[in-house]
């Protein structure tokens, strides 16, 4: 349960990510938000950083192998970047209609998947 619970905060948490990092870029087809300057961009972007690590935070502390989780650091980690590049690329085929998703973005994806197999592989 606690393995299920931490991979869905931490999904959670790269949601919120996505936005506070690439959200921005959308700004200009927003009549409202295409005139701020950066330190405008920065705060929203901040503010919702905030409530990413209110879910990576305690996602991290539960999974850890630290704090009676299942996962060592190590594991943590890889899992992190596996599950942040998944949901960076629904992100980018939903919010950014332009972008394509290419044959070798599988292969790099499949690559990744492979470092997760073998970092948990005992």
């Amino acid at each position: 349960m606690k393995a299920f619970l931490t991979i869905l905060l931490l999904v959670v948490s790269n949601v919120f990510m996505n936005f506070a990092w690439y959200g921005h870029l959308k700004f200009s087809e927003w009549k409202a938000l295409s005139k701020l300057g950066l330190f405008a961009v920065i705060l929203i972007s901040w503010g919702i950083a905030f409530f990413e690590y209110c879910f990576q935070v305690p996602a991290n502390r539960m999974g850890s192998d630290r704090y009676g989780g299942p996962f060592s650091l190590m594991e943590l980690k890889v899992l992190q970047e596996v599950i942040t590049l998944t949901v960076f690329a629904v992100f980018a085929l939903l919010v950014f209609k332009n972008e394509t998703f290419r044959w070798n973005h599988l292969v790099a994806f499949a690559l990744l998947v492979g470092a997760v197999y073998f970092m948990f592989k005992k």
